[in-house]
C-alpha cells in the first residue's frame, strides 16, 4: 500500500473538499508523461492508481512473438501463454510494466505537473463553493498576515485574502482574531489556483451589516437609496420607506440606538450617519447637514455646484475633519459642494457691494419706485422714509444700519442688497 499517497487523497478531500477522483485523474495524467519517458519505445501506455490503496501501475501494449527482440514492445508466446494458454502470435495484448521503484521516481519528476492539476482542481473546488457567495459576508480566523500587510484568513476549506488596501487604516489583526468581511470576488491566481478576496472596506460590507440588523431592510420596506464611505472614519446613507407607517432611519437607528450601536462596535467605532430619502437635491442636503443650519445657498442651473454658508461656529461641523464631512455629501448627492463661514461671505460680500457702488452706473442713482422683485412694497417705502431713496445709497450703507430701521430685520436687509446686486448682474 502506498499510504503516503492514500494519505494525500485523504488531506485533499478532507481539507480542500476535492474529490478523489479527480485527484486521482489529474495524478494519473501526470504520472503517464513521467512513465513515457522512463519506458521508451512503449506503445499505448496507460497508468492507474488504486483509489483504496494507492497502489501505481504502468501498462502498455506488446505484441506476442516467437523471438523477442524488443522488449518494451514485445513478449515471447512461450512466456505469456503461461498466463493465458489461448493466446496467440501476432495478438496485441496489454501487460503491466511498472518500472522498479516507479512510485518515487515518476512522483519526483512529475511534482511540477502534480501540483498544477491539483492547484486547478482546487480552483475549481473554490470557484465552485464560494462563487455562489460573493457580496455575501462570510467569516473566518486570521491564520497568518503576510507581507505587505496581507491578512490570510482561514475560511474552512480555503484561505481567503484580505489585502491591506481592502480593511480600514484604523484597523489591524493578530494571528487568532475572528474576522467577518464581504467576499468580493473569486480570481484566479498567476500559478493557476483562484483565490478568495475579502473586504471591510467596502460601502457593500457596510450595506450588509445594516440588512443584517434591520429586519425591514431585510424585508424591503426600507431600501437603501445610496450609500458612501471613508473606511474607518464615516459612512452615509440615504434610506427610504415604502411604507409611509414606518420611519427609515428610526428603524435603522434601533430603539436607543442599539441597531446602529451593533454595526458600529463591528466597525471599530466607525460614525454612520444615516440619512432619510428626499427627492428635491436641497432638502437632502439640507437633512444631511443637520444640525448645521444653512444660512445661504446658490446653485448652478443642473443642480451639480451648490455654494452654501453656515454660522461661523458651526463651520467646522459641516466641513468636518480634514474636509471629510463635505466630501462625503458631494459623493453621496452627486455634487460639488463648497460651504463658506458667515464671516467670510460677509467680508467678500461688503467688498463686492462697495466695489458695486462705485461703479458708473446711472440706474444706481435712480429712485425707488415703491417696489422692488421680491420685496413687499411697505419694507421698500420704509428704506424711502430712511432716506435709502436710490440703489446707490442702499449699497454704501452696511447689513446692521439696514437693520436698524424698524422692520428691516439682518436677513431682510441682506435679501434687499442682494436683490439690487442681482438686477446689475
Amino acid at each position: 500500500m502506498n499510504k503516503e499517497l492514500v494519505a494525500v487523497f485523504e488531506y485533499l478531500e478532507r481539507e480542500k473538499g476535492i474529490k478523489r477522483e479527480v485527484i486521482i485523474s489529474a495524478i494519473e495524467e501526470s504520472l503517464l508523461m513521467a512513465a513515457r519517458k522512463s519506458i521508451h519505445g512503449a506503445t499505448n501506455v496507460t497508468v492507474q492508481i488504486h483509489p483504496k490503496n494507492g497502489n501505481i501501475e504502468v501498462y502498455c501494449d506488446k505484441t506476442i512473438v516467437e523471438k523477442v527482440k524488443n522488449p518494451v514492445q514485445e513478449v515471447s508466446y512461450k512466456d505469456y501463454s503461461a498466463l493465458d494458454p489461448e493466446c496467440e502470435l501476432g495478438q496485441v495484448v496489454t501487460m503491466s510494466v511498472t518500472p522498479k521503484d516507479f512510485g518515487r521516481i515518476a512522483a519526483q519528476k512529475a511534482r511540477q505537473i502534480i501540483s498544477q492539476k491539483l492547484r486547478g482542481a482546487e480552483r475549481d473546488v473554490i470557484y465552485e463553493e464560494y462563487r455562489h457567495r460573493i457580496n455575501q459576508l462570510i467569516s473566518g480566523t486570521v491564520k497568518r498576515v503576510a507581507g505587505g500587510m496581507t491578512v490570510i484568513v482561514d475560511l474552512g476549506k480555503v484561505e481567503g485574502v484580505l489585502p491591506k488596501r481592502n480593511f480600514p487604516p484604523t484597523e489591524s489583526y493578530q494571528v487568532g482574531d475572528k474576522v467577518l468581511a464581504l467576499l468580493q470576488e473569486v480570481r484566479d491566481t498567476d500559478s493557476g489556483g483562484a483565490e478568495v478576496v475579502l473586504s471591510r472596506s467596502h460601502p457593500d460590507f457596510v450595506k450588509l451589516l445594516m440588512v443584517q440588523e434591520v429586519p425591514e431592510l431585510a424585508d424591503g420596506t426600507i431600501s437603501i437609496e445610496k450609500i458612501v464611505r471613508e473606511p474607518g472614519y464615516r459612512t452615509k446613507l440615504i434610506v427610504r420607506s415604502s411604507d409611509s407607517k414606518v420611519d427609515p432611519v428610526g428603524a435603522c437607528i434601533g430603539m436607543r440606538g442599539i441597531r446602529v450601536k451593533n454595526i458600529v462596535r463591528e466597525l471599530h467605532n466607525e460614525k454612520i450617519d444615516v440619512i432619510p430619502y428626499a427627492a428635491d437635491k436641497l432638502q437632502l442636503l439640507s437633512q444631511a447637514l443637520q444640525p448645521v443650519q444653512i444660512r445661504k445657498i446658490r446653485v448652478n442651473e443642473d443642480e451639480s455646484e451648490i455654494f452654501i454658508v453656515v454660522e461661523d461656529e458651526d463651520f467646522g461641523a459641516a466641513i468636518g475633519k480634514k474636509g471629510l464631512n463635505v466630501r462625503l455629501i458631494g459623493d453621496l448627492l452627486d455634487i460639488h459642494l463648497e460651504i463658506q463661514k458667515m464671516s467670510d461671505f460677509h467680508r467678500v460680500d461688503a467688498l463686492e457691494r462697495a466695489a458695486l457702488a462705485q461703479a458708473d452706473d446711472p440706474t444706481l442713482d435712480e429712485e425707488l419706485s415703491g417696489s422692488m422683485e421680491g420685496i413687499s412694497a411697505l419694507v421698500v417705502d420704509q428704506l424711502i422714509a430712511e432716506g435709502y431713496t436710490t440703489p446707490r445709497k442702499i449699497l454704501e450703507s452696511s447689513l446692521e444700519k439696514l437693520a436698524e430701521i424698524p422692520g428691516i430685520s439682518l436677513d431682510m436687509a441682506d435679501k434687499i442688497l442682494e436683490q439690487i446686486r442681482k438686477t446689475r448682474a
